[in-house]
């Protein structure tokens, strides 16, 4: 019939770096899914963290600019403006959204509320499907995409009042196909520090946000400062110093934050010690024409004496290293697992030269946000961490080369350190990718090591994983041909992890379907690997087996069962019987024999791999709990169902307590019990056993995942065996739509469930 048998997960070699990150894709009709309203919404509705209320906040033009388009009136004739705040950095845009968002959030003028930290397409793809997630049936289990287009879709249908705010939106080309619809019963609040003519339209209001006026200055700081405010002399003081900071609102907030956290200074004393301070920096910092604003020196200087004082309020001068760590990562939002990460706490150690436990490293944040040199949410774990840019640079530009290098790893080991190993949360993950992004754009040149043994920063692979791992194929080919390129430009052209990256490319080919150009790829790869790292290196030999393994895949395997076990002989010779990749290849060998029909050889090959696993590596390791999978799988495909279904049953026990319920291997154990409950003559059984499994998948893996959709290819097999052939062929049908648009009209899965549909159209027409 064509069915898929049972589902295994190999032991074919693959490369030894994660597969890396992508940026967004393009939304569309056809990743819309049919999501409908959740009955259990309860009104209103608020997804995303709007970030802190500044203190002392002012009434500007500009606020009242964005209260007047988005002026409520339900009996507009034409649909509602969306209000786009552009303005240099530092001057308030963030906190206008955020004044508007908070006003919203506590009344009942709109029904659902929605803030976007918009600094990439992906962040905006993936603020759009956690929505989703709260108003939509289905949207937890499907793609970002087709979740993000399921909403924009309900919001342009829906009655009820909405507010979506992008914030800090760095290039219109990430809103092409994202733009909230123009509907009446809408609002829309962009900020960007762009005017591109792309953002110029009919129905979008462009209100340029500028620096405080004069009056506006004076009442801030007069409020933060009512002692100075209380005297002629200190009110000239205040206007002074709103003068010397050009009235830019992110300048004053520091330096108001540093006279309030001294009672004794007053704003003349800091007036000088601003002015020298401008005329030490006027010689240092860098002539950069290239930075978004004008306001460089000016947050330099106030940057520079207030990271003095957070010093010296902190144990053994923490503040800086700690504000230095967060200066190269994401200004909209860094977790706090990262910055009280031990990669973290050990490089805090080495700067201060004693021990930094978490506390110590939570303290000083709390330091750093009360000067306001960073805004610090615990309330907001994901996104607890706020820099301003700007902050960000004036950090930056007062680290040396070599120690901005030292902090650059020091924060790609604490992304790599809290990144999940299965990513269930995938807000986290979207953060820790814009992390990434953030890292790589700040200091890219030192995460890239032209040293054969380096390389490229493992975060920097790590970050693409869940685009192969969740099935997102093309994009993940997308990413890596990308990061080839950006290889290429720190090392050598065949420098290992250049080579890895190309194979990782041909290797996301052949999962998409494409065996024989993956084999064509893999060689161009070998003949490199041959020649620069020598026939015996372990990443030579790592591609031989991924040739074999396509060959295989490609339907020779003859060819595959032979190139296998040329590589096991240069494998025991170079490096020995006992070593995880001969064990690898033995594995291999085992499975091409199974596949070519030799059931009973695959069993016995397996079993005496078995004995040396366990010696070598123990019961629990997943290896060993591999070959044991592949064992019953074989069990059943030569006639012991029976033996089989116990076999997958006692390894699901031991999968559970090792690996957890949610790890891919143990839900593949479960495939392979329903599977079998099936062939064993209960279809019943497995169609339930597959359905409480597909829920699981979709949680855990996503609906495009080739696991996924492999489990409701078996849901429909087995309809159609308990006799429901309309059923059967219903459900290939829509697993065609799915598998067309994520695999492609050529894959052989598409064309297994292509076949599928006409047999069971064949069996439907049977007396």
């Amino acid at each position: 019939m064509g069915t898929p048998g049972p589902a295994t997960d190999g032991t074919r070699a693959t490369s030894d770096v994660d597969a890396r990150g992508s940026k967004g894709v393009q939304i569309g009709n056809n990743n819309t899914m049919s999501l409908f309203p959740r009955p259990d919404v309860s009104w209103p509705v608020r997804v995303g963290v709007v970030p802190q209320a500044a203190d002392c906040y002012q009434d500007r033009d500009a606020q009242r600019h964005v209260q007047q388009a988005l002026a409520d009136d339900r009996a507009a004739v034409v649909p509602a403006a969306t209000a786009v705040l552009f303005g240099l950095g530092g001057v308030g845009k963030t906190q206008m959204a955020a004044r508007h968002a908070r006003g919203v959030w506590t009344d009942s003028s709109v029904d659902v509320a929605v803030w976007v930290a918009a600094t990439s397409r992906d962040a905006v793809i993936t603020g759009y499907a956690h929505a989703a997630t709260h108003l939509l049936v289905g949207a937890e289990g499907a793609t970002p995409e087709q979740a993000a287009a399921s909403l924009l879709a309900w919001l342009a249908g829906t009655d009820r009042r909405w507010l979506i705010v992008l914030d800090d939106v760095q290039a219109p080309a990430d809103l092409r196909g994202l733009w909230p619809p123009s509907d009446r019963t809408g609002q829309v609040i962009v900020t960007t520090r762009r005017q591109d003519t792309a953002l110029a339209r009919a129905d979008r209001h462009l209100i340029e946000v500028g620096v405080f006026t004069a009056p506006e200055s004076k009442a801030y700081l007069a409020t933060k400062l009512p002692a100075a405010a209380s005297t002629a002399d200190g009110v000239t003081q205040l206007e002074g110093l709103a003068d010397d900071l050009g009235h830019l609102p992110l300048a004053l907030a520091q330096a108001a934050a540093f006279i309030a956290d001294k009672p004794l200074l007053t704003p003349a004393t800091y007036r000088r010690r601003l002015a020298d301070r401008r005329k030490g920096l006027a010689e240092v910092l860098p002539d950069d024409q290239s930075l978004p604003d004008d306001h460089q020196q000016t947050v330099a200087a106030t940057w520079s004496l207030s990271i003095e004082l957070a010093n010296l309020l902190t144990p053994v001068g923490l503040a800086r290293p700690l504000l230095e760590i967060a200066s190269v990562l994401d200004p909209v939002g860094i977790p706090t697992g990262v910055v009280i990460s031990r990669a973290v706490c050990e490089y805090l150690t080495r700067r201060a030269g004693r021990d930094v436990d978490l506390e110590t490293a939570g303290d000083t944040l709390g330091c750093l946000h009360r000067l306001s040199l960073i805004t610090f949410d615990t309330a907001q774990p994901i996104r607890a961490v706020r820099v301003h840019a700007l902050v960000q640079r004036a950090t930056r530009d007062a680290v040396s080369a070599d120690r901005l290098g030292e902090v650059a790893m020091v924060a790609a080991d604490a992304l790599l350190e809290i990144w999940p190993e299965v990513e269930r949360d995938a807000d986290l993950v979207a953060v820790l990718r814009a992390n990434t992004a953030a890292l790589h754009a700040a200091a890219e040149s030192h995460l890239w090591n032209p040293d054969l043994d380096i390389g490229g920063h493992p975060v920097l692979f790590r970050a693409g994983n869940s685009l192969g791992t969740a099935g997102q194929l093309s994009q993940a080919v997308t990413y890596y041909e990308h990061l080839h390129t950006t290889a290429t430009q720190h090392l050598a052209v065949d420098h290992p992890d250049t080579l890895t990256i190309r194979h990782n490319i041909a290797r996301q080919r052949g999962e998409a379907g494409d065996a024989t150009g993956a084999i064509e790829a893999l060689e161009h790869v070998l003949t490199e690997e041959l020649r620069v790292l020598g026939a015996d290196h372990p990443s030579t030999l790592t591609t031989r087996g991924n040739i074999a393994y396509w060959r295989g895949a490609s339907g020779d395997i003859a060819g595959a069962v032979e190139a296998f076990e040329l590589l096991l002989t240069d494998r025991l010779r170079v490096l020995g019987p006992d070593h995880p990749s001969t064990l690898t290849t033995r594995g291999n060998i085992a499975y091409w024999r199974g596949e070519a029909g030799d059931a009973t050889g695959a069993i016995e090959a397996l079993e005496h791999l078995l004995t040396d696993r366990l010696r070598v590596l123990g019961p629990d390791h997943p290896s060993t709990l591999t070959t044991r999978h592949n064992i019953a799988r074989w069990r059943g495909e030569a006639g012991d169902i029976a033996g089989a279904i116990e076999a997958f049953e006692h390894l699901l026990t031991d999968r559970l307590r090792v690996l957890g319920p949610d790890h891919p291997s143990t839900l593949t154990t479960r495939h392979n019990i329903a599977y079998w409950r099936g062939e064993a003559g209960d279809a019943t059984g497995a169609i339930e056993a597959f359905e409480h499994l597909l829920t699981d998948r979709l949680r855990v893996l996503g609906p495009d995942h080739p696991s996924t959709l492999t489990t409701r290819h078996n849901i429909a097999r087995w309809r159609g065996e308990a006799g429901d052939i309309a059923g059967a062929i219903e459900a290939f049908e829509h697993l065609l739509t799915d598998r067309l648009r994520v695999l492609g009209p050529d894959h052989p899965s598409t064309l297994t469930t292509r076949h599928n549909i006409a047999h069971w159209q064949d069996r439907r027409k049977l007396p």
